[in-house]
């Protein structure tokens, strides 16, 4: 099988997913202040699978097949509930920055995985510039007092590692849904639905949620825009472009998400922004060309 490649459509998708994935860093943020990790974790899984599963209905689309669940079930673990709750549990600690910095090693974690796993997401020159020239980006980006903060948390950056770990299994993994017939509104949900239900016993029993206060409408709004746009719209997103443009570049999102943080903060929160900012969005550019190879195979001399 040929290598999956990048059309002009899934670039625009793939930019469109960081924003709405971008904006969940702000939205954790806001939450985990009032809500402890694994409430947070089970309410954007459930409130994001109840707005799929109204869609389902209003759509007409078929709910997934028994036969799909067991795989739904795997990737539910692999997509949401290990990572979601992992870095929830990591912001208590170490600044946001940083965990945009190790999540940005999923592509690392993917590239390995997909190499060893698969036939048609070979390990290339042009990806493993890609990828070295990505994180060199987000690096470059978020600066170097994020990583002298996070130094004395050895097991919150532990948990956002095998966050990424578990977002590159997951990327590898969810390649089967293409030959199952699943509608990715059908997968999205499927997955979700999973992932609740896995979490729900662990929630009730740590949390205690019928314990909690009542939170403020600033929690309630975010937690609502958590569920809804950097979660259920973004796995329909997530799917479409798992099965049009593969693994390996689908987990190049976590580069572009530290970008669409900043952009977000520049329109919405006055930040300014600061020449680190720029010189890092142009690494990051420069790493997806060379993963794309398009530029590159453009600039080559043809046959006469």
């Amino acid at each position: 099988m040929p290598q999956p490649s990048m059309s002009r459509a899934d670039w625009v998708l793939l930019v469109l997913l960081s924003l709405l994935w971008g904006g969940s860093f702000f939205f954790v943020g806001v939450v985990v202040t009032a809500l402890p990790a694994l409430t947070i974790v089970w309410l954007r899984v459930a409130l994001a699978a109840a707005v799929l599963a109204a869609v389902l209905v209003a759509t007409g689309t078929p709910f997934p097949a028994r036969r799909a669940w067991p795989a739904l079930a795997v990737m539910g673990l692999l997509n949401n509930a290990i990572p979601f709750t992992s870095f929830v549990l990591a912001q208590g600690e170490i600044a946001s920055g940083l965990a945009a910095i190790l999540n940005a090693t999923t592509p690392l974690f993917t590239l390995v995985i997909a190499a060893m796993a698969t036939a048609d997401e070979r390990l290339t020159p042009g990806k493993m510039l890609g990828i070295a020239l990505g994180l060199a980006g987000v690096a470059t980006m978020i600066g170097g007092s994020a990583l002298t903060e996070g130094a004395a948390h050895a097991g919150a950056q532990a948990l956002c590692l095998l966050a990424a770990l578990s977002y590159g299994c997951a990327g590898v993994w969810g390649r089967r849904f293409r030959g199952m017939g699943l509608a990715p509104l059908a997968t999205a949900f499927g997955m979700l639905a999973s992932s609740a239900l896995i979490l729900l016993p662990l929630m009730l029993w740590r949390d205690q949620p019928l314990s909690l206060s009542v939170p403020g409408v600033r929690v309630v709004a975010a937690m609502a825009a958590l569920a809804v746009f950097s979660t259920a719209v973004a796995y329909l997103l997530f799917f479409r472009l798992l099965a049009s443009a593969g693994a390996v570049n689908l987990s190049l999102v976590t580069f572009l998400i530290p970008p669409s943080a900043i952009a977000l903060g520049l329109l919405f929160l006055g930040e300014t922004l600061a020449l680190r900012h720029i010189l890092g969005l142009a690494l990051i550019l420069a790493g997806l060309a060379a993963v794309d190879g398009r530029l590159f195979l453009s600039r080559r001399p043809t046959s006469p």
